[in-house]
């Protein structure tokens, strides 16, 4: 095996260090808290490949999004993100942590396909789910309705899930992103962390999404937002109220939010400092009884 030459060990480390490994190994610690951490082999595979996939992709920056958890095997997920850190993510998945598949964009058909599917994933992306439905069939001029079992794959359930996983519950901490005069967002340098005041309230953390509720507002209600930084939707007017645990830990050195509405997704973020993210460990179900238990 060739050894690195002096030139290329510093740029190895220099693309090493462009990983977010610190957040990466936080995450990390933050699930097996929950009792769904990763063997040091895995960590080890997990930090060398998603090196490999933000090379070979040429992406700007890679996440560890997080783990779903099957029957016969887990889905590993990570992101890739360009240079506007709003635009749509490409998501691969792993089973090994080594190797990575480029899952598709979501649709709003696979979202239909996938609707009736409940239960745990089963780890294989083959797997087919099967359900019966009503479809009309059209005979000549008569019309009349026929039962049909429809074949979902477990592939576009899991693009599916992640997608309204996104879409609900990812979070960022206001400030770590800006909007730019003609649209891009982007990492914010000079972004120091929240105050601890701040860190432990919810308008402190936006929905790391295209805005819904913002683009409702009045001028008169957007009049004292500053638009390169309030650009997003505020988890304070999540629905229903109390989908968000907030807890202080470490003696008030973490601030951790946990979602009530999808359990396993967990954000955390050091007061005065850049570090923060997001991680989801679970099953890929969403609690839709959470209205009737608040």
């Amino acid at each position: 095996m060739e050894t690195a030459s002096p030139s290329n060990r510093k740029a190895l480390s220099r693309a090493v260090g462009a990983m977010d490994a610190e957040s990466l190994l936080l995450s990390l610690e933050l699930a097996s808290g929950s009792g769904q951490g990763l063997s040091p082999d895995r960590r080890a595979s997990l930090l060398t490949s998603l090196q490999l996939v933000k090379r070979d992709y040429r992406y700007d920056r890679v996440l560890f999004w997080g783990r779903i958890l099957g029957i016969v095997a887990d889905y590993y997920i990570a992101q890739g993100l360009n240079a506007d850190h709003l635009a749509p993510r490409k998501t691969l998945y792993s089973l090994n942590c080594m190797e990575w598949s480029l899952l598709p964009p979501a649709t709003e058909e696979m979202a239909l396909q996938t609707a009736v599917v409940k239960g745990r994933f089963m780890g294989d992306p083959s797997h087919e789910y099967e359900h019966a439905e009503m479809q009309k069939i059209r005979e000549g001029d008569k019309v009349f309705e026929e039962e049909v079992v429809v074949q979902v794959k477990e592939e576009i359930r899991l693009v599916t899930v992640i997608d309204q996983i996104d879409k609900e519950v990812a979070i960022t901490p206001r400030g770590a992103l800006y909007k730019t005069p003609l649209g891009p967002v982007h990492v914010n340098r000079t972004f120091e962390g929240l105050s601890l005041s701040e860190a432990k309230q919810l308008s402190s953390y936006f929905h790391f999404r295209e805005p819904i509720e913002l683009k409702n507002k009045t001028l008169l209600e957007k009049a004292d937002l500053d638009p390169s930084l309030d650009f997003l939707d505020s988890l304070e007017h999540d629905i229903p109220k109390g989908s968000w645990s907030i807890q202080m830990e470490k003696g008030n050195a973490l601030v951790v939010l946990r979602s009530l509405l999808w359990p396993g997704l967990t954000f955390y973020h050091t007061p005065h400092t850049k570090n923060c993210g997001y991680i989801y460990v679970g099953t890929g179900e969403k609690n839709i009884d959470l209205p009737f238990m608040l």
